[in-house]
């Protein structure tokens, strides 16, 4: 399997001992590694607690999400950007030639459509199973929003190996008000939770089946012919010789499956290009120090000669790949948005673009005309929205976002009100900035490398956005940056919940700290029900609730 192995002399020699010319074994580092115990897979199968927990758990998140779910409405129409996105997901129920295809975006209403496909194609089968309904409209993503938080228990239950910590994932991450609220409604951006969520888990179980794989080869003994030349035969581990390239860790599916859920992402919306880049380079990084830490002589110039281009292609090309398919439906159609700029005489003379197939060229000055439109909503240019908020605001949940609002409506208590509000739970979103510190001074003070996924994915979330700050940006944007705070939430709590040194009557400390915490979550999400749920309540308790300024 890997012909440039040569031997180390650990085990029986069936000839004289190796002069003092014999080659040596390997560096140091990996007699380290190899000292090392290897690493063990979270037992596959849960117990009876623990599958009871996920259970009720996933029943509870269900309900939350799937409640009341099309009551809500404006007299019978979408609400908010629903308005936007419901009618193009209806045009391509309606358009739609054969399943496979699908429809088109027909709606020119709006203007240009300015995001691909596939999330609009997903709420589509929802619109063509229950029909023009707000439950239509939003079942889809509803489904999305509920495999979301359970593919995250999984992937926490993985990365750490412990059941507690995928239980703590679950309870955060059913209390989320923005992973409740955009489930529950018909936009984009639950689509991209979930194909993000998806992606990290591929990354992961990649990481640890290529950990595994490079584990058996190290510890896997190999007998080949003596070094010193009598014709006897040595066996021992594994080794690379001095100036040669490492083992090779072949296609790996894993990768495979994360390049196409980024394309997924990438489909639903641009911003999934930031998760490209940022797996990429974690994934090429994370092989490069396998091999370091194996000892190998030339870590970085196997990794980048056996591994990086795999990477590019299942991580680049298959996610563009994936990418131009959520079009099938355009490059079929004749009368989808800007389909024949050419014809159209949209395109200039002297454009590039009249060189190219005309389907390729409206294709690619569509783009162009998507990127000029996302380009142009800046502060600076005087784009203003009520409920615009920045990166910097979003760690706080400073400024939600209105989606529904019935106001001056009678009741007993004088004045009531309804209202939805895109609202982040205070006991998760207020922890934001702490747990992330606290997340890296235990990778930089203790090497804690379960910590490293969620931080690329973390910072692969809220870092872009700082460097396009003019942009005018939402609080739903930061959608997915949730998920990996709560991945860090629970691993931090998690580990207060270990704390056994100091107890109170018999109970330990952490645990009663762990506790506490989720009860808190707990009481914040109950408390802010009525603001996602669009409860009546009287507009002092309205006043009561969002007590902040930049709430309102």
């Amino acid at each position: 399997m890997w012909h440039t192995l040569e031997c180390s002399f650990v085990t029986s020699h069936t000839t004289a001992p190796a002069p003092d010319n014999a080659p040596a074994p390997l560096a140091r580092s990996i007699a380290t590694a190899l000292a090392k115990p290897r690493r063990t897979l979270p037992p596959v199968t849960a117990n009876r607690r623990e599958t009871l927990a996920y259970v009720l758990i996933l029943a509870i998140v269900s309900f939350t999400r799937l409640v009341a779910l099309g009551r809500v409405t404006d007299y019978g129409t979408p609400i908010f950007d629903e308005k936007h996105y419901v009618p193009q997901a209806w045009n391509m129920v309606t358009s739609a030639q054969d399943f496979l295809t699908g429809g088109v975006e027909l709606n020119p209403g709006f203007g240009l459509v300015v995001h691909p496909p596939l999330s609009k194609q997903l709420m589509a089968i929802g619109q063509a199973l229950f029909g023009y309904t707000a439950f239509g409209w939003r079942i889809s993503g509803a489904i999305a929003g509920i495999i979301t938080v359970a593919l995250l228990m999984l992937l926490v239950r993985r990365l750490t190996g412990q059941r507690l910590a995928g239980i703590i994932t679950g309870v955060l991450a059913c209390c989320d008000g923005v992973l409740l609220i955009e489930s529950r409604f018909a936009l984009l951006d639950i689509f991209l939770v979930t194909a993000v969520i998806v992606a990290t888990y591929c990354l992961l179980r990649d990481r640890q089946a290529v950990t595994d794989r490079y584990q058996t080869i190290l510890h896997t003994p190999v007998t080949a012919a003596d070094p010193t030349g009598t014709g006897g035969t040595i066996t021992g581990l594994p080794m690379v010789p001095a100036g040669q390239l490492g083992p090779n860790f072949g296609w790996r599916w894993w990768r495979f499956a994360c390049g196409i859920a980024l394309g997924c992402a990438l489909s639903v919306k641009w911003s999934g290009l930031y998760y490209m880049a940022f797996f990429g380079i974690y994934i090429v990084a994370a092989d490069m120090v396998l091999r370091f830490q194996a000892g190998e002589p030339r870590p970085v110039v196997t990794t980048l000669v056996k591994d990086s281009w795999k990477s590019f292609i299942s991580l680049v090309i298959v996610p563009v790949l994936v990418y131009l398919w959520s079009f099938r439906a355009w490059f079929a159609g004749e009368t989808t948005v800007y389909r024949h700029q050419i014809n159209a005489g949209a395109i200039d003379d002297t454009s590039v673009l009249r060189w190219l197939p005309e389907p390729v060229a409206s294709f690619l000055d569509y783009h162009r005309q998507v990127l000029s439109f996302h380009s142009s909503i800046t502060s600076s240019s005087g784009h203003h929205h009520p409920w615009d908020s920045k990166p910097f605001s979003w760690l706080v949940a400073a400024r939600p976002v209105l989606y529904y609002s019935d106001t001056d409506i009678d009741c007993a208590q004088g004045t009531c009100r309804k209202m939805i509000y895109l609202f982040g739970t205070p006991g998760i979103w207020w922890m934001t900035v702490p747990v992330v510190l606290i997340a890296c001074y235990l990778l930089w003070r203790r090497h804690d490398t379960q910590l490293v996924l969620p931080l690329v994915g973390w910072a692969a979330s809220f870092l872009p956005w700082v460097m396009v700050y003019d942009r005018q940006m939402y609080f739903f944007y930061a959608g997915p940056m949730v998920l990996f705070t709560i991945m860090l939430l629970a691993q931090v709590t998690t580990r207060v919940a270990s704390w056994d040194t100091y107890q109170i009557r018999g109970k330990s400390v952490g645990k009663l700290l762990a506790a506490s915490y989720l009860a808190l979550v707990i009481w914040c999400f109950i408390v802010y029900v009525p603001i996602f749920y669009a409860i009546l309540i009287p507009d002092e308790l309205f006043d009561v609730l969002m007590f902040l300024p930049t709430w309102r």
